[in-house]
């Protein structure tokens, strides 16, 4: 006899149990008693009442497994009509990140690093800054990993850029609405706290793996969290006293927004942005799994592999990519902050 089997039977649901049944594998109780001989279920030994424990004292209760299986016929029962709706939206993030791509490893390496360095000096106003980064990238070059991290920077730079456009309008309107807000958050929340690995599971089965945009999906997803709050937050912050100034001069509320409000609160968005750079690139390896070229790929060729020296040269090069991005966003920050306070 199954555990709670004396639960349903003194509720009264045992024909109602035995016409549901499956008449699936018998469990060793249900074959002890046929035989006559009962296991006796002490209570230490009492299993949890999980959908499978139930099953076994009544046949009308969902299984674990039918429960997710129920759960992926429904999926693939909207998948369809949601790649209909799907597919014409996320089509420009694949033509963003193959154009990028291809346009990164199309110009010579000559090119592309001075064009890199002149974006460093003019962002970090740094000569550190900038003569470190040029000593990354030809240390990078020399190993030849140049291509894998211009590919990785291409698309860090894609899905940044996107994060910022569709971040900061969304962290402004919550910074204006208090109700907004209370709403987002809880989204936010499970962004942030959802593993890796579970942005990939819907999209592979929503988009080909030959597609960009499986994996630009993903990263936008995992790293667009930073600049909603971010600017959210800076936004809130801004001195009452000075609005109020403001409102004293005769602002309107967009020109309070753009003239007040989105300066001071510049310091903030630049950190999301810092931080947006940095989860896009630990996504980006992630993502290698399905298909995005980059030092990722050269990582996931190291385990799969077991070619321990490639796997810890990619590593590494993905470490002193994130410095690199690290210094010159925050070199970047620090002129933001000094032109506000002046």
């Amino acid at each position: 006899m199954a555990a709670y089997s004396g639960f349903f039977e003194t509720l009264g649901l045992k024909d109602w149990c035995e016409a549901g049944s499956t008449g699936g594998p018998q469990s060793l109780a249900d074959l002890l008693a046929k035989t006559g001989k009962v296991a006796e279920t002490s209570p230490w030994d009492m299993p949890f009442p999980s959908l499978d424990a139930l099953h076994e004292a009544c046949g009308a209760i969902p299984r674990t497994r039918e429960l997710t299986a129920g759960l992926e016929r429904v999926f693939l029962d909207i998948k369809d009509p949601l790649k209909f709706v799907l597919d014409p939206l996320t089509q420009p993030l694949s033509w963003a990140i193959d154009g990028a791509l291809w346009a990164i490893l199309a110009m010579p390496w000559w090119i592309v690093i001075p064009i890199f360095l002149i974006v460093v000096q003019f962002a970090a106003r740094s000569a550190r800054v900038t003569l470190f980064v040029a000593i990354v990238l030809v240390m990078l070059a020399f190993v030849d990993h140049y291509t894998y991290a211009m590919q990785t920077l291409a698309i860090i730079l894609v899905c940044t850029v996107i994060c910022v456009l569709i971040g900061v309008p969304i962290g402004i309107a919550m910074s204006r609405s208090d109700r907004l807000q209370r709403s987002v958050i809880p989204v936010l929340d499970m962004l942030q706290t959802l593993p890796t690995f579970v942005y990939l599971i819907p999209l592979i089965f929503l988009f080909s793996v030959t597609e960009s945009k499986l994996y630009g999906i993903a990263i936008i997803l995992y790293a667009i969290v930073p600049a909603i709050r971010l600017t959210d937050l800076g936004i809130r912050l801004v001195d009452k006293d000075v609005l109020e100034a403001a409102e004293a001069f005769g602002m309107s509320a967009r020109q309070k927004l753009f003239g007040v409000q989105i300066p001071l609160a510049l310091p903030n968005i630049m950190a999301g942005v810092n931080q947006t750079i940095m989860m896009s690139l630990a996504m980006v390896v992630i993502a290698s799994l399905v298909s995005a070229p980059g030092l990722g790929a050269l990582v996931l060729r190291g385990i799969n592999k077991l070619e321990l020296g490639v796997g810890i040269v990619a590593g590494l090069a993905i470490v002193m990519l994130a410095i690199v991005l690290d210094r010159v966003t925050k070199a970047a920050l620090a002129q933001v902050n000094r032109a506000t306070k002046h």
